[in-house]
């Protein structure tokens, strides 16, 4: 069998967006990759949802403000079709738009002015399944938006007791930005043990992925805008 035989197929991104220069810059980045293929183009979410009827994607570049059919709502039907993976594309002053988007399912989001490197590993992380990305832009974007969250303690509390201490632990540092590797550092375990902690996590809190969880600690007061140290 040929080198190329063995080869895994490379990943199949959908770009959407109104700007057509913005998908050309985003084109160019990503086809002289070769791992990465650009499969489809859209100009509006209605269209995006027209081509990834008849088009195979690994993983969709959706920017938020569009005509026709905004990000938001594209992402939600894409998520309730089970389709393929959604990164939000987005700026800092559409911070509420790109929080609506994670909670409608989008597996992360980047900003629109990422450098090659970022789009690439963004694109990567989440086909492989790293719901987050960019934990610390995550957080910084949650930071901004905290301030219009329900105080819910009291909600959180209830919610929370299903959860062990270490589990706990976990769900706050990943609310605040950290990786794998990084909790595991800090709490002296491995990183799998963090994983099993993870997946415990999402099973008991009914969550899907680690931009719930986040979305979650700060949804019910678990982390605060701002709030750092040791959980």
């Amino acid at each position: 069998m040929s080198e190329s035989e063995h080869a895994e197929a490379p990943i199949r991104v959908v770009l959407v967006d109104d700007q057509e220069l913005v998908r050309a810059g985003f084109t160019m980045v990503l086809d002289a990759q070769p791992d990465i293929e650009v499969v489809g183009e859209a100009g509006d979410g209605v269209q995006a949802l027209e081509l990834l009827r008849g088009t195979q994607a690994d993983v969709v570049l959706m920017d938020v403000r569009m005509p026709r059919m905004d990000g938001i709502e594209a992402t939600r039907q894409v998520v309730a079709r089970s389709g393929p993976k959604v990164v939000i594309l987005t700026t800092f002053d559409l911070d509420e738009y790109a929080f609506a988007a994670i909670k409608a399912g989008a597996g992360g989001f980047l900003l629109k002015d990422a450098g090659p490197t970022q789009l690439i590993e963004a694109i990567k992380a989440v086909h492989s399944g790293d719901a987050v990305v960019a934990p610390s832009t995550t957080k910084r974007l949650l930071d901004r938006f905290a301030v219009h969250l329900p105080d819910a303690e009291e909600k959180a509390n209830r919610t929370l007791e299903s959860l062990t201490f270490r589990e706990g632990e976990v769900l706050k540092l990943v609310a605040r930005g950290m990786s794998n590797a990084e909790i595991a550092g800090q709490l002296y375990v491995s990183e799998a043990t963090v994983k099993t902690h993870m997946g415990r996590i999402l099973m008991k809190l009914g969550l899907r992925d680690r931009v719930q969880a986040v979305v979650f600690a700060y949804e019910t007061g678990l982390v605060k805008s701002g709030q750092r140290g040791d959980p």
